[in-house]
C-alpha cells in the first residue's frame, strides 16, 4: 500500500511538472493529493459510478473520464498548493495518472 502511494505521489508530481495546466507546490503536496485521491477513489467514486451507470454505459465508459476529472477538480479545491486550470486539464491529467500508474505498477 505504501509503495502504491509513493508511486502515485511521484506520478502526480511529475505530471504537474509536465503539464502546464496543473501546478503543485512541493512533493509533500503531491503526497497529500495522492492520499486524498486514494480515499476518494476508495469510498466516494464507487457510489458516483453506480449512480451514473446508465450514462457510463451509454457513453461506452467515457463518462468515467468526466468523473475522474471532477474528482481532481474537487481535490484542487481541498488541497492548498495544488491547482488544475480547468476541466480539460483535469481530463488530461487524469488520463496521464491512469496510464502512468498502470505502467509503473506493471514495472514495480
Amino acid at each position: 500500500m505504501l509503495k502504491i502511494l509513493l508511486i502515485n505521489s511521484i506520478i502526480i508530481f511529475f505530471g504537474a511538472y509536465l503539464l502546464d495546466g496543473v501546478n503543485i507546490k512541493s512533493f509533500w503536496t503531491a503526497v497529500g493529493v495522492a492520499i486524498l485521491l486514494a480515499i476518494i477513489n476508495t469510498f466516494i467514486k464507487p457510489v458516483i459510478v453506480l449512480l451514473t451507470l446508465p450514462l457510463t454505459i451509454f457513453t461506452l465508459g467515457l463518462f468515467i473520464l468526466v468523473i475522474n476529472a471532477w474528482i481532481l477538480m474537487i481535490i484542487d479545491k481541498l488541497v492548498d498548493g495544488f491547482s488544475v486550470k480547468g476541466f480539460w486539464w483535469a481530463v488530461i491529467f487524469s488520463v496521464f495518472i491512469s496510464v502512468a500508474n498502470a505502467i509503473m505498477l506493471r514495472i514495480f
